[in-house]
């Protein structure tokens, strides 16, 4: 008896110490969560939020036939919820600077936020301390020569110089500058703006020198040809704009062709209307956005300008027959419509002038206007 009471208590000492073991013994671990996904956030919510906030957004000399800036406008509008309030579509990249000057101890409607100017006034707005640096999110896609290095200017979209012809009122559609010497265009042709303030009026003067014996470094034979344009009265000093085309007021207009083209899409063959890029004398010309330094809604002007230059925005300048300064980063990843590259005509040829160039040249043209040329161009009325 005394040996089966040992076994048993030697049972009940093991039993024991199994079970302090089981109690000692770590509990078993719950298997980990799913992992999940970080939330993916946006990197403008922030600039969005503080846009809206603000609420408005003040644009100056945008003309919605312009390089297609109505759509521009309204899909920025119907994007963000914000209101555009339009200054002077009709105004030139001088007038553009001085509304800021004008402006700047004023937070009212009359203030710029933003412009879009010709090239050769970034620089000189930059250096007046007219506006601010702001680099967009694209900004590594914008060419190096079509941008300020600081990012307080960069090149948007890019034309040629043409003619748009309502050829109901003119027929003998004319092919190169020295056509329009010609006198069956008496009294019918005019600049898109006054060589004294407008970029693209400028610009005009230039190309013309380049397709009379002048060169990117000597644009006086712009002058020159405007001088022999004018005596023989086929200049009209009137600054064009597409409905004057169309009432036949002012049958050739020169201007960017993208202006000309979207100019015969809107007429829809009434008049009858066409666009030539000429055959010399083919000039491109870039446009730069800026944000004034004095901008009431900073944030909005940040956020019209990410939009502008998104693959969205660059394609809607694609729409209006501009060429988008980013395109050959969209061309190189495949996101352009087949449809609006081909819409774009051919501008083989043309030449872009330095920086120092176009100020050379806006010098000469804007001071020598009056000697040379002697039309007092003015907006009709």
């Amino acid at each position: 008896m005394k040996s089966r009471k040992s076994l048993f208590k030697l049972f009940s000492l093991l039993l024991l110490a199994s079970m302090a073991l089981a109690a000692c013994a770590p509990a078993a671990t719950e298997a980990p969560p799913a992992a999940t996904e970080a939330p993916v956030t946006d990197p403008m919510a922030d600039l969005v939020a503080a846009a809206k906030a603000e609420g408005t957004l003040t644009t100056i000399a945008l003309p919605h036939d312009w390089c297609n800036y109505g759509e521009v406008i309204e899909s920025f509008k119907a994007k963000y919820g914000l209101e555009v309030n339009e200054l002077n579509p009709d105004a030139g990249s001088a007038d553009e600077v001085e509304a800021i000057k004008a402006n700047k101890d004023n937070k009212g409607p009359q203030a710029p936020d933003v412009i879009d100017v010709g090239f050769s006034f970034g620089d000189s707005s930059k250096a007046e301390g007219l506006i601010q640096p702001y680099k967009v999110s694209t900004w590594d896609s914008i060419p190096a020569e079509a941008k300020d290095a600081d990012g307080y200017w960069y090149g948007d979209y890019y034309g040629v110089l043409a003619f748009l012809v309502n050829t109901d009122v003119q027929p003998d559609v004319p092919q190169d500058w020295a056509d329009l010497l010609d006198p069956k265009y008496k009294g019918q042709i005019a600049l898109s703006g006054d060589p004294r303030t407008s970029n693209q009026a400028i610009q005009s003067v230039f190309a013309a020198a380049l397709a009379n014996g002048g060169s990117l470094d000597d644009a006086k034979p712009g002058l020159d040809y405007f001088a022999k344009l004018n005596s023989a009265g086929n200049l009209i000093p009137l600054i064009a704009n597409n409905g004057l085309v169309a009432t036949g007021e002012i049958p050739v207009r020169i201007t960017w062709d993208y202006n000309a083209l979207a100019a015969v899409d809107s007429f829809e063959g009434n008049p009858k209307a066409t666009v030539v890029v000429p055959a010399t004398g083919r000039f491109a010309g870039v446009y730069v956005q800026a944000i004034s330094a004095y901008a009431p809604h900073p944030n909005a002007a940040k956020l019209w300008m990410e939009y502008l230059y998104s693959d969205e925005g660059q394609t809607l300048w694609m729409k209006g027959y501009c060429h988008p300064i980013r395109e050959a980063d969209m061309r190189a990843r495949g996101v352009i419509p087949a449809d609006l590259l081909a819409k774009l005509p051919d501008v083989s040829g043309a030449v872009f002038p330095s920086l120092a160039q176009l100020n050379t040249a806006k010098e000469l043209i804007t001071t020598s206007w009056d000697s040379t040329v002697g039309a007092d161009v003015k907006a009709a009325p």
